[in-house]
């Protein structure tokens, strides 16, 4: 993101956006001191470094399995702090189920110091209890849920801490024996021995000025692929799978997802300032990088970008997942619809979602349905790497807003930045972003965490007279958290396509349960889901605006049949 970083094509010729008209849009609401959230992410002002300007992913975890997501944030000391030992503490704020958070991360013990980035969630042991992988510079850490509100650091035992410099993470059964294994993706070769000198190189300058250094001119770090062997411990497999990055690309967000409909989990990672890999699942323990070929790697004319945040998700009702990924300044967000047979084409611009996006750096990100429609949104994040930016005489600056992207039904988003309510467009400097149901009345909240300062927890007003349904899976031959199963769900006359998944937008993770929403149906007539073990289960005639435990092979069930029991404290 230095000065090498290629000057990107101007927009095509007729490139256009259309802002939102004629249409309910749902409003959301700022209330993160409401709700009693006083944490904020640690911050050097000048961010003379580059793991300074890269942390903050948020995590929705419902670690007490009680079915009110809870909500942890990340954090990362200032290089100046990290010299001196100091490791600020990431938080874990419970969901109080009244609108409101407790901070329990000290009672919870999620103590280990750590120079965090970002995480995702998986339940490795198959106990029913999530667990929590956070990525960090110089090692990562698992903490295995207890189940009794509490965790313990397994990560020696379970060896996956990498040690590099790792940001996106994701949990995946690529073999479907059940036990989810874990893709983790690294940065850059950086050490706080070794401190690349502010503004000292082309690759540490950006339009003239002094800045951060990297990442091009510096060493890529390769990634890991941990697979479980089911007894709590990992194997690194990278190699041998093919996904160990050899070329060094500077790696920030990975997801699972079965992108073909083949009943295996594929990888897709994105790279800051190099190719993206989308690693096709072979089936027999081993990957092909199919990024070129599928179109996915690169941007329609050839560009290489600076890519961070993933989202997947089915915006067209083809049935299969497309893939959203949010890029630099003057770098448009990229579309990639999904046409099937592994052939991807980039849409950007003629769905509308280009435009919008081109001043700003943009970050987490997410396809979901706000306003209940049956139609994804698209919604992303944004703020600047170099605080230095400010002295520029033209620019969005260092602090940006946020960008809301409606599905207009036909292939196309209309932009409702503006028009969403005051929250979005007050200028930030964000990173991570999830979303889920947080307070379980149908409309899917959106959390964000800043790099600078207190996260936001947006909550979503919806649009009054639209129905919804959400199903929280728990496998039984199948991963636990049945992570990667894929439903079909037909309502209304329309039919919807969703997957589980962990990891995804920008070193975050969204609520594991599967939300959609309904429109005016007031009836479900079918929801077939594919189970990774090879299940394929059908839910018929299900009742509207309600949350839904399915057991694999049971159907539907009452929560307490599908949840694990708590586990008394001695």
């Amino acid at each position: 993101m230095g000065e090498g970083h290629p000057t990107p094509p101007p927009p095509p010729p007729g490139a256009k956006s259309t802002r939102c008209s004629g249409r309910p849009v749902p409003q959301l609401e700022d209330i993160t001191s409401r709700a009693g959230i006083t944490f904020k992410h640690a911050s050097d002002p000048d961010k003379r470094y580059i793991m300074e300007s890269m942390s903050g992913g948020v995590i929705l975890i419902d670690y007490d399995r009680d079915g009110w997501p809870d909500i942890y944030f990340t954090n990362q000391p200032t290089v100046a702090q990290a010299l001196k030992g100091m490791r600020p503490l990431g938080a874990l704020y419970h969901n109080n189920h009244d609108g409101t958070f407790t901070d329990v991360t000290e009672k919870a013990g999620l103590t280990t110091p750590c120079l965090g980035d970002g995480g995702a969630v998986g339940d490795f042991n198959n106990d029913g209890w999530p667990d929590l992988y956070l990525t960090c510079l110089g090692g990562n850490v698992l903490y295995r849920n207890n189940g009794d509100g509490t965790f313990t650091d397994v990560t020696a035992k379970a060896g996956v801490a990498d040690g590099r410099y790792s940001t996106g993470a994701a949990f995946g059964d690529y073999d479907n024996d059940g036990f989810a294994d874990l893709m983790v993706v690294n940065y850059v070769d950086f050490h706080l021995s070794d401190l690349p000198t502010f503004g000292s190189a082309s690759f540490c300058k950006y339009k003239g000025i002094d800045v951060q250094c990297g990442p091009r001119g510096l060493r890529g770090a390769g990634d890991s692929l941990f697979h479980n062997n089911g007894d709590g411990t990992f194997t690194d497999v990278s190699k041998a799978a093919g996904v160990s990055d050899p070329d060094g690309y500077y790696g920030l967000g990975v997801v699972w997802a079965d992108f073909n409909n083949t009943g295996r989990p594929d990888i897709y990672v994105t790279n800051d300032s190099t190719p993206k890999y989308l690693y096709k699942n072979l089936g027999n323990g081993k990957f092909e990088d199919i990024g070129l070929q599928s179109g996915t790697a690169v941007s329609e004319d050839g560009s290489e970008q600076a890519s961070m945040g993933i989202a997947l998700g089915d915006y067209n009702h083809t049935g299969r997942p497309s893939i959203f990924v949010t890029n630099f300044t003057d770098e448009n967000v990229l579309l990639y619809r999904n046409d099937g047979d592994w052939n991807f084409k980039e849409d950007s611009y003629e769905a509308g979602v280009a435009l919008p996006s081109l001043p700003y750096v943009k970050w987490g990100d997410a396809f979901v349905d706000l306003d209940n429609d049956g139609w994804l949104d698209l919604i992303l994040v944004d703020g600047h790497v170099y605080p230095q930016v400010d002295s520029l005489p033209s620019g969005a600056g260092y602090r940006q807003p946020k960008v809301l992207e409606l599905n207009q039904k036909n292939g196309t988003f209309c932009d409702a930045s503006d028009q969403a309510g005051k929250a979005l467009m007050e200028k930030r400097v964000s990173r991570g972003l999830a979303v889920g149901d947080l307070f379980n009345d149908g409309n899917m909240d959106v959390v964000v965490e800043d790099l600078d300062g207190a996260p936001m927890l947006l909550r979503n007003h919806g649009v009054p007279g639209r129905h919804w349904v959400s199903f929280e899976l728990d496998g039984t031959k199948s991963n636990r958290l049945a992570l990667n199963a894929r439903l079909t769900l037909v309502a209304g006359g329309m039919t919807q396509t969703d997957e589980v998944h962990s990891g995804g937008s920008y070193l975050s993770q969204n609520d594991l349960r599967v939300h959609f929403g309904l429109g005016s149906a007031t009836k479900i007539d079918k929801v077939e889901i594919h189970w990774p073990s090879g299940l394929v289960e059908d839910l018929t005639n299900l009742a509207v605006d309600q949350h839904y435990n399915v057991l694999e092979g049971k159907g539907v069930v009452d929560p307490a049949v599908a949840r694990p029991r708590p586990v008394k404290k001695p």
